[in-house]
């Protein structure tokens, strides 16, 4: 199978269903309550309905939803070794990224097999053939979570050793057979002042990966906070430099504010522009996603075009997310008549 013109996805996240959110909590806080049998079931009926989901609302190419990316033996900080969690710095009062788990390094960064991720694949891989992809955090933005300790400097330090780590695991999804990957690096909107090291980094990190690359760079979406400025115009031009294939960018929460300065990027690279947001409630008709994607199309040829929400849909409920993938789908269909494309 092929992705059409124009193709609608995802970021990379989906809603989790109720109960799954409630298993997750509850392997993190009661480990004996469920055997290795029980956490194998229950995630592999997550990824089909998260692939169900997505292929009903009519997406083009799709992810497992990163339900196996979740805080027991399939979260990523649980594949490096050299870390030790650290007690968060509040847990009441309104959410935002202080809340989120970190770890400091009390050994050298290591991951002897890997971030899991060619596990979750070939799982994928046996509930269907559709068009996918593969999310993968890039290494500036998992430092962000790890204290340095005593064993490196700086955040700099950290992503450092964390370079051929991500590396590795690109190159192993390649092999595996995975033909389009995505690299999460939002922390790269949120800390523009360095672009040439963000540049040097995202080249060694994809140096060698025989596959289609994108790039996400949103503003932040844990439980649905930005937690930096909302302007990609730091970032232009000097990011069409970047060796990947594809940007995908937020757009839908700001309105469209900044579509123009695609105009600036290179004919090679791609867009994967945000048009529904994923941090509100409110579903996006479906002929507003049409008019926002005729708006893209004013500044970039629709061959160089996929249309996504803003960021991953797990801080969305999932009757919301369903409702907004839908929308997604059908605004780039009117489009495709438009052009004569089906």
């Amino acid at each position: 199978m092929s992705a059409p013109w124009i193709p609608a996805t995802v970021i990379g996240s989906w809603s989790f269903p109720g109960w799954y959110e409630k298993f997750v909590l509850d392997v993190k806080q009661h480990p004996d309550f469920y055997g290795p049998v029980d956490r194998e079931e229950a995630v592999r009926d997550a990824v089909r309905l998260a692939v169900d989901d997505q292929l009903r609302a009519g997406l083009d190419r799709i992810t497992d939803g990163e339900v196996q990316r979740v805080d027991f033996n399939l979260g990523f900080y649980e594949y490096l070794g050299g870390l030790q969690p650290l007690r968060r710095a509040r847990h009441w009062g309104a959410p935002a990224h202080d809340q989120r788990d970190r770890y400091r390094c009390v050994a050298p960064l290591s991951a002897p097999e890997g971030l899991g991720t060619v596990v979750e694949y070939h799982r994928l891989r046996e509930y269907t053939d559709a068009p996918v992809k593969v999310p993968v955090p890039g290494p500036f933005t998992l430092a962000g979570c790890i204290e340095g300790g005593e064993v490196y400097r700086d955040r700099q330090a950290v992503a450092e050793d964390l370079i051929p780590i991500v590396s590795a695991e690109l190159k192993a999804l390649a092999a595996a057979g995975v033909d389009f990957i995505q690299l999460d690096e939002p922390s790269f909107a949120c800390h523009p002042d360095a672009p040439d090291y963000f540049l040097d980094v995202i080249a060694r990190t994809v140096e060698g990966v025989d596959a289609y690359v994108s790039m996400h760079m949103c503003f932040g979406n844990y439980r649905a906070r930005a937690v930096g400025r909302r302007s990609y115009r730091s970032l232009f031009p000097h990011i069409g430099r970047a060796k990947v294939n594809q940007l995908a960018l937020e757009f839908a929460s700001r309105e469209m504010a900044e579509i123009e300065i695609l105009r600036e990027l290179p004919e090679t690279m791609d867009v994967a522009v945000g048009l529904v947001d994923v941090k509100n409630t409110w579903v996006e008709p479906a002929e507003l996603v049409a008019e926002r994607l005729r708006e893209v199309l004013r500044h970039m040829a629709p061959e160089r075009v996929s249309v996504t929400p803003d960021c991953g849909f797990s801080q969305t409920a999932r009757h919301v997310a369903v409702a907004k993938a839908r929308s997604l789908a059908q605004g780039a269909a009117i489009v495709r008549r438009e052009h004569g494309r089906s």
